[in-house]
């Protein structure tokens, strides 16, 4: 039997995942991401300590997988998309490393905007431009800490630095870069006249080789070995953004479903053979799949603020440790002893940005006496759900046809009722797949195509992906979350005129 190990780093924890060809996963190990925050809007991470916590949780999963090492095919990389991870001409990293949740740079943003930057790059990237993404980060490194740029000698992505310091070779997967607008997707390839667009034009030399996914892009090097438990010379494959490579663990290989990922990002995606036109929607990149377009719908509004919620009860960890139940398991209970029916607060899940406005933060809206941690337990979870469902309107727009199901994947689709939640709300039904971590499953079926364990991601995701459980939507709820949105849309436009108030006396 074949194994193939694969490595997930999201905004909010790093985990590794041992599979074998049938796609059972036999080992796992996974740790919490230390995010660094200096100033408000700004979000990073230690380099090096990054580094060290990917190889611990390999290491971490071969030992509790129990597999020989001789018999671990081939590791594969996912990680967030968009941020900057810089490598040094000094052989280190530049500083710490931007994540994808970093707001510094929304002013380049604005003015881009302002000045039609955006609308000529996005005639070639097919995109709008994000705060987070490369393009406005680096700028903002130009200006700020010019000895940093001056510096630069590869400019990565998150998951291509881990490669990196797996392989020594740098490379640049397609389907991470298509996402960070620095590439024009109809070539496939930098363009040059971007990075001008954008005033960085020095950077063209630091962008690395591209490859792809499916392809082995280098070895495991001694060192990597040592610290990872690996056997030196293991493929390592060209890996995937992690948008990717939880679509392909949901086993989405065709136009007929959306990916839903609750994760630190409200991810809502589908594939297309064209790319959607016209700025309808906020992103088309390059699928892992060759042939097909990913269409995104996103914004840092997601799960991500249900963990905000979990750290504000502490004591809550030892209360489900005495039980035996995760939290998670004991707010499923919580918000389901709180009927649909009932009035619970509307919340803005806006803790780490928004989908609405770049200043937008987040809020409770009509909190009373009578509410309990209970009822803002299905706030945060109603909330979340409902910035989904603005996001899944507008990808709707672009389908060429109904979808038939949403496969849904982070953290909503390991709580049944929150799952529930989310086929009610949207009026679709719900499937979630076995494999807990979809990520990483995603980056072990490529991995598994690039070293011949089979022909095609198809075969691959036939073989390796098994939905677990479906959810159809109550369509007796539907009246009742329509008026909860419709209260949450006006609630978002009723506070469209007090952000950028608030932000200046953020920055006062």
């Amino acid at each position: 039997m074949r194994y193939f190990v694969g490595l997930d780093n999201g905004g909010t924890a790093t985990k590794a995942s041992v599979f074998d060809e049938h796609g059972v996963e036999v080992g796992s190990c996974g740790v919490s991401t230390r995010a660094l925050t200096p100033s408000p809007g700004l979000v990073e991470r230690d380099m090096e300590e990054m580094w060290q916590a990917n190889c611990a949780v390999v290491k971490g999963a071969l030992e509790r997988s129990g597999v020989r090492t001789q018999d671990v095919a081939g590791i594969g990389v996912s990680g967030h998309g968009k941020g900057l991870y810089l490598w040094g001409k000094d052989d280190a990293p530049v500083r710490n490393g931007i994540i994808s949740t970093d707001d510094r740079a929304w002013r380049y943003v604005q003015r881009w905007r302002e000045e039609g930057v955006e609308r000529e790059a996005g005639e070639r990237t097919l995109q709008h431009v994000m705060a987070c993404q490369p393009g406005p980060l680096l700028a903002w490194v130009k200006d700020r800490e010019p000895e940093n740029y001056a510096n630069i000698r590869w400019v990565f992505e998150c998951k291509d630095y881990v490669r990196f310091r797996l392989t020594g070779k740098a490379g640049a997967e397609l389907s991470d870069y298509s996402g960070s607008g620095l590439m024009d997707l109809r070539t496939k390839r930098f363009d040059p006249a971007i990075l001008a667009l954008y005033g960085i034009p020095e950077v063209a030399g630091a962008l690395p080789p591209l490859c792809r996914a499916t392809e082995v892009c280098g070895v495991v090097t001694e060192e990597a070995a040592r610290l990872t438990g690996l056997l030196p010379g293991t493929p390592v494959t060209g890996g995937m953004f992690d948008i990717d490579a939880c679509a392909i663990g949901s086993g989405v290989v065709a136009p007929d479903l959306v990916c839903m990922i609750a994760g630190t990002w409200s991810i809502n995606e589908f594939i297309r053979r064209e790319p959607v036109l016209g700025g309808k929607v906020r992103m088309n990149s390059l699928f892992s799949l060759p042939g097909y377009y990913l269409v995104e719908e996103s914004s840092p509004t997601s799960a991500g603020n249900l963990s905000w919620f979990v750290r504000q009860f502490p004591e809550l960890d030892k209360r489900c440790e005495e039980e035996g139940k995760s939290v998670y398991d004991l707010l499923d209970e919580w918000v389901e002893e709180v009927l649909p029916t009932e009035f619970v607060p509307v919340f803005l899940p806006f803790l780490m940005g928004s989908n609405v406005h770049p200043n937008a933060q987040g809020s409770f809206v009509g909190m009373s006496l009578s509410h309990t941690r209970k009822h803002l337990a299905r706030s945060v979870f109603e909330g979340i759900t409902f910035c989904h469902r603005t996001h899944l309107e507008r990808l709707l727009q672009a389908a060429d046809e109904p979808p038939r199901a949403i496969r849904l994947a982070g953290g909503a689709a390991r709580a049944a009722v929150w799952a529930q939640m989310f086929a009610d709300v949207c009026g679709l039904p719900v499937e979630t797949v076995a494999a807990s971590e979809t990520g990483a499953l995603g980056v072990a079926i490529a991995t598994a195509v690039a070293v011949g364990a089979y022909d095609t991601v198809e075969d691959a995701v036939a073989a390796m992906v098994s939905v677990s459980g479906r959810f159809e939507p109550r369509y007796d709820l539907r009246r009742i979350y329509d008026g909860k949105y419709d209260l949450y849309c006006k609630t978002v436009d009723a506070l469209d005129g007090v952000w950028d108030d608030m932000q200046k006396l953020v920055d006062a």
